[in-house]
């Protein structure tokens, strides 16, 4: 049988205070690089978001234009058979009813869904 190899003479013991330090020195390395990775990617995703939000709020806009134009078509349309003040009327009460169901509907759906 082999005798094993001689380990030489054991490592110095290290008092705890040290290894404490040093314990406490590699955690915060690694928080401080947790933090920057974190940092980097929402910067990543923020940038990646910027274009898409832009066309976004673009379209809202659009869409808002669409509308306007939808609900004076409306009016003028209702004008030739009521008169200008009866049309202005019936088109706010014709798109706040509309207004009213979407925003219901999107309530009771948050409800649902909370």
């Amino acid at each position: 049988m082999l005798k094993p190899a001689d380990p030489g003479p054991p490592p110095p013991d290290r008092p705890v205070g040290e290894l404490v330090h040093e314990l406490i020195e590699e955690g915060k390395a690694y928080a401080r690089a947790e933090i920057g990775l974190v940092k980097a990617i929402a910067a990543a995703k923020g940038k990646a978001l910027a274009l898409p939000a832009a066309l976004f709020g673009l379209a809202f806009i659009c869409s808002l234009a669409a509308v306007t134009a939808l609900s004076v078509g409306v009016v003028i349309a209702l004008e030739t058979f009521i008169g200008p003040l009866a049309a202005g009327f019936i088109g706010m009460l014709i798109f706040g009813a509309i207004a009213g169901l979407l925003g219901w509907y999107g309530y009771s759906r948050l409800r649902r869904d909370l």
